[in-house]
């Protein structure tokens, strides 16, 4: 069977929540669906911005299959899901997740070598995972910033790469230059660099990432996805709203995942804001002067996808001229 191609937008699911603190499998639906209608490539399930950590094994194994079985091969879903010390229960993690049927399978790049030991311990507990994993099953990596961000160096990057075993890394270095040179090592390969970093987004879409998987892919994923493919034919709209983008961005200060969870709310996606990761004050955390601050970020994200959609309309009456 042939690999689907893991890359463009990436949008790093969050876990909807009951009121008495159960995975909410009727949001999650309509999640799935709100991640297909805005234009999402690749659904990443069981990750950190699912919360992850918080889950049973149980509960990440689940959550895999429902998402695989519900978007119904609409899109390519990629899952984590591994986050014990020990690379024994890694591998049990690991192959729980595996059975969803997803179409590749992400390894935390921290929990390989969990005490930050180096490059001996990165290869070994990799190699003994591979040895294990099914050989035919695509990979990827993910630079996953908790319980500690842990890079990868180029050595070990060009292992990776070289094995023809992975597909994709969640790039979280932050560092255009990096992510630029990290493009440039592993050209040639099946592996795909796909940054992280909001602020450098379009830059390291022309650097050379192949997309974005930001947290923001659970805000306006589609504006990313205009900027992606429309960032050679639309240079100076893609910079305008590269700008808008990352103005945007800061407000994950506020209190992520929650504040993108009240902006699901809002949009009727989510029935609930709770979160296992972390405690809120709504009040204090999503409001500036007596005015819901997701209410201004979802107001000015509308009129920007407006003005994206009068230029597409735009292109369109021009194609049509041209063909007179």
């Amino acid at each position: 069977m042939a690999r689907k191609s893991i890359e463009g937008i990436i949008a790093v699911m969050l876990t909807p929540f009951t009121s008495g603190g159960a995975i909410d499998h009727a949001s999650l639906e309509r999640l799935i669906d709100w991640y297909v209608a805005h234009q999402v490539d690749v659904l990443f399930a069981v990750c950190q911005s699912s919360e992850v950590f918080f889950l049973s094994l149980q509960e990440r194994a689940d959550l895999a299959r429902f998402v695989v079985e519900k978007t119904a091969g609409r899109r390519p879903v990629v899952a984590s899901g591994h986050v014990s010390d020990d690379r024994v229960g890694q591998l049990e993690e690991l192959q729980a997740v595996a059975e969803s049927g997803c179409d590749a399978l992400i390894l935390i790049t921290n929990r390989l070598d969990p005490k930050n030991e180096g490059e001996a311990a990165f290869r070994a507990n990799l190699d003994w995972l591979l040895a294990r994993l099914p050989a035919s099953l695509p990979l990827g990596l993910y630079e996953c910033p908790a319980p500690y961000r842990r890079l990868l160096s180029d050595s070990e990057l060009s292992y990776c790469a070289g094995s023809g075993r992975f597909v994709v890394m969640k790039d979280v270095c932050c560092d255009l230059a990096r992510v630029a040179h990290r493009a440039r090592l592993v050209a040639g390969t099946p592996l795909a660099i796909v940054n992280a970093n909001g602020t450098i987004a379009l830059e390291a879409m022309r650097a050379g990432s192949k997309g974005y998987s930001g947290v923001f892919t659970n805000i306006h994923p589609d504006l990313y996805a205009w900027m992606y493919r429309h960032r050679d034919t639309h240079p100076e709209m893609a910079a305008e709203l590269s700008e808008f983008l990352v103005l945007c961005s800061v407000a994950e200060l506020m209190g992520y995942p929650a504040m993108a969870k009240v902006a699901l709310r809002k949009m009727g996606v989510f029935e609930t804001i709770a979160c296992r990761s972390l405690d809120y004050d709504y009040d204090k955390q999503f409001w500036w002067g007596g005015a819901p601050i997701v209410d201004k970020l979802l107001a000015a994200s509308e009129r920007m996808r407006r003005r994206l959609a009068a230029i597409e309309a735009g292109d369109t009456n021009r194609s049509g001229t041209d063909k007179k």
